[in-house]
């Protein structure tokens, strides 16, 4: 597992973000800061998106933003060029995953089945995304497939909130959850970064509480 994972790991919660409009990522980063989960995957399907992992990489530092829904090796490469620490995809694409390693770009593939988490394996990835989580069996469903795989993390998203976060926190399978409750597209559009700083808050002291 390479530093950024790592990283990832002792943070617990990565904020899954949203972005439609460059000029909330400087506010956004600040309340994630504040709040204590200073990490950001934002999804790479707005027009916003690279603009917002340039402007949250060059003006935080310290923030380890990644991108997200990453789809094709071009995109990859957009979002590092721009600063992004770590790609996160929703499925395994084998071109997607062979070019990041070919990059030295840490990667997280989506996967949901066995045959998949197998694949990641066959690439030397020792972490995949579990989506959407939730819809897929949750935590019983990665304790049952888990079990042959005993190398492999997982980084569940998707149906990932404040009530259930800690049961998946406190599994040793999973590196870190994927969630987007502290960071919802209306609290974004409306400006309301006291509030996401707040819920912030509240799910870095679930880390705190669950993983010390």
């Amino acid at each position: 597992m390479n530093d950024v994972l790592r990283q990832l790991q002792k943070i617990g919660i990565v904020p899954v973000v949203v972005i439609n409009d460059a000029k909330d990522a400087k506010p956004l980063a600040e309340a994630l800061i504040k709040g204590g989960l200073p990490c950001a995957e934002v999804t790479f399907r707005t027009d916003a998106a690279e603009e917002s992992i340039k402007i949250i990489s060059e003006n935080f530092p310290e923030m380890f933003v990644g991108a997200g829904t990453v789809l094709t090796p071009e995109q990859a490469d957009r979002a590092v060029a721009a600063g992004a620490k770590f790609i996160v995809s929703p499925g395994l694409n084998p071109k997607v995953v062979e070019h990041c390693i070919k990059k030295g770009y840490p990667v997280a593939p989506g996967t949901a089945t066995p045959s998949e988490m197998e694949q990641a394996m066959s690439f030397g990835l020792d972490v995949v995304k579990f989506f959407p989580a939730e819809n897929n069996g949750g935590l019983s469903y990665i304790k049952a497939v888990a079990a042959p795989y005993v190398g492999l993390k997982f980084m569940p998203t998707g149906g990932i909130n404040a009530t259930n976060v800690r049961d998946y926190l406190a599994n040793d399978k999973i590196l870190c959850c994927g969630g987007s409750w502290m960071v919802k597209g209306d609290l974004i559009k409306a400006g309301d970064f006291a509030k996401i700083e707040e819920l912030t808050r509240e799910a870095a002291n679930i880390v705190k509480e669950v993983r010390g």
